[in-house]
């Protein structure tokens, strides 16, 4: 196995929440073989790796390292998006993150309706901005693993818009998600507002985090994330909650 990778550029170095060489995480990458591979075959196949074999749900906080994400085989848009960016280093390709609020209502339908009204109107998200080529690209189409994704098609055959069961997107049936070198998105039609760029998910949430307060924060440990990653079960398995509105207001301040 190769050794621990360490580097002077910002966009390659490991932190606390990239620890790409944590031993789990480095026996991944080389077992995969992703960095005997291509800059664009490793971005697309770390991509398509956090995307299908990590599902989507809802881990226990949002700044939790790519070791804990990677372990729990399961994520959401920041976390998924730690285990991408660290493994991304891990073979070399440099990434940043791109912070935003997002509209509540894009959560509706996960979020049980007894407890949507706890919810904060605005959920701290981000994607992965990865460097190819000559310039950086936008990547949040891994969020939605795509059983879960083709449910949700399968269940609003007739709607082109979504906004609501994690999606965002005004073209639900072909949302262009799949790794081809272009930018991907799967909830930017219900983004609030933008946060700015940042070196590291840990220098983002120095700054930003989800104000939920001591008895909300715990109901959401304890209580509510287990909720609604059954409900992201049974979504996932074509048994579909419908019990909310389709529309989220697309206007980035």
């Amino acid at each position: 196995m190769s050794s621990p990778i360490y580097a002077a550029d910002a966009l390659l170095a490991p932190t606390r929440l990239l620890d790409f060489n944590d031993t789990a995480l480095r026996a991944l990458v080389e077992s995969r073989g992703w960095a005997r591979m291509t800059e664009k075959g490793r971005i697309g196949e770390i991509y398509d790796f956090v995307r299908n074999e990590i599902e989507f749900g809802y881990n226990q906080a949002d700044d939790i390292p790519a070791s804990k994400v990677y372990a729990d085989g399961i994520g959401q848009c920041n976390t998924k998006g730690t285990l991408l960016m660290a493994l991304l280093r891990a073979v070399n390709i440099r990434c940043r993150l791109h912070g935003f609020t997002i509209h509540k209502e894009l959560q509706r339908g996960v979020v049980p309706e007894l407890v949507y009204p706890l919810a904060p109107s605005d959920i701290l998200h981000s994607w992965v901005e990865v460097w190819l080529e000559d310039g950086f690209i936008s990547l949040e189409g891994f969020i939605l693993d795509s059983t879960y994704l083709s449910s949700l098609q399968s269940a609003f055959s007739e709607s082109r818009e979504l906004c609501g069961y994690g999606v965002g997107s005004d073209n639900l049936h072909s949302p262009g998600v799949s790794w081809c070198g272009v930018s991907t998105y799967i909830q930017n039609t219900g983004i609030s507002k933008d946060l700015g760029i940042y070196d590291s998910p840990d220098a983002f949430y120095a700054e930003h985090s989800q104000s939920l307060g001591k008895l909300k924060g715990w109901l959401y440990r304890n209580f509510i994330r287990h909720w609604m990653n059954a409900r992201v079960r049974k979504i996932r398995a074509g048994r579909m909650p419908i019990d909310f509105g389709r529309g989220c207001s697309n206007h980035v301040h």
